[in-house]
């Protein structure tokens, strides 16, 4: 089995960074050509620090890492502490990272890569808002039938949103964005709300982590200890839901999962449903089907190929 090359472009985030870690846990699956960072969940100067900080918590040194757009394209920053807390990745105590930052912009990192590999062999993985993906595609146009596909955290249906009654962080964060990647024909699968919200890290899950005993398992039990207390209060959840880990789970066994093909529009317009992502779920518009929209998983499988692969870094 040859390993899938992925550029993970995020904004850690608690949930990111345990995405971050269950892809560098997985080398016979996945290749990460590169992490790019993007204003999020907090402020770009945090995001790309943060992923230096994970990636020196995984004993990962040699991953490059790249800074990415500071704001959206075409409106303000949104940013989501009261979530992740001051840093993004409150919790556990992790010391300033000693991985220096890449020179060149994540932007033309990304356009870089896909003009030098092979089309249809590189995988673009946003677990955050979609600027960084959607400058590059409208810089380098030419190069969007390259992409193999882009497997994505965001947006809901079923869920509606978490940040607004009608949509999903990273969406609303950069709606226009967004509408540009879903336009764009590039193979798209996307993790939202609706499944996100049932890999919830419960007790027994979360001492399972802890139960490690080693940097990473313990960081990751008090990430989601930190984690949770949102979505307990908001949702009355058992725990934290590992949203962003969903997508790299998938990479590794799209079997835990399911979903359905459709069409999948970004609402830019209104100011009461900015961000909505409009999935055709009952096929009622001759819109074609532009997304697989999962909808399900197996969270026992998934947490258990989760704690798998954490113990092995």
């Amino acid at each position: 089995m040859t390993a899938r090359k992925i550029i993970i472009d995020t904004d850690p985030g608690q949930d990111d960074a345990v995405a971050i870690l269950l892809a560098l846990a997985s080398p016979k699956e996945i290749e990460v050509l590169g992490i790019t960072a993007v204003a999020g969940n907090v402020p770009l100067e945090l995001t790309q620090k943060n992923a230096r900080i994970i990636c020196e918590l995984a004993g990962k040194t040699n991953v490059k890492i790249f800074a990415g757009c500071d704001r959206p394209l075409r409106r303000d920053l949104v940013t989501a502490e009261h979530v992740h807390g001051k840093t993004g990745l409150d919790g556990p105590v992790l010391p300033d990272p000693k991985i220096q930052l890449q020179d060149q912009h994540a932007v033309d990192f990304i356009i870089d890569t896909l003009r030098e590999c092979a089309a249809g062999t590189v995988t673009l993985c946003p677990l955050g808002p979609l600027t960084n993906i959607a400058a590059a595609f409208e810089k380098a146009p030419e190069l969007i039938k390259k992409v193999q596909e882009i497997v994505l955290m965001g947006g809901a249906y079923f869920e509606v949103g978490n940040i607004t009654p009608a949509a999903e962080f990273n969406i609303y964060v950069d709606p226009q964005a967004a509408q540009i990647i879903f336009r764009s024909g590039v193979p798209i699968t996307v993790l939202p709300l609706d499944v996100t919200h049932k890999a919830l890290v419960t007790k027994k899950r979360n001492d399972a982590f802890r139960n490690l005993e080693s940097p990473v398992g313990i960081a990751v039990a008090q990430m989601t200890d930190f984690f949770e207390r949102f979505d307990i209060k908001k949702y009355g959840s058992e725990g934290a839901p590992l949203h962003d880990p969903c997508v790299i789970a998938y990479l590794i066994n799209p079997d835990l999962f399911s979903g359905r093909h459709v069409n999948v529009e970004i609402e830019t317009q209104s100011e009461l449903t900015l961000g909505m992502t409009v999935a055709d779920w009952w096929g009622v518009t001759d819109r074609p089907p532009n997304a697989m929209f999962i909808s399900d998983l197996d969270a026992d499988g998934f947490f258990s190929l989760l704690t798998e692969r954490l113990a092995m870094l």
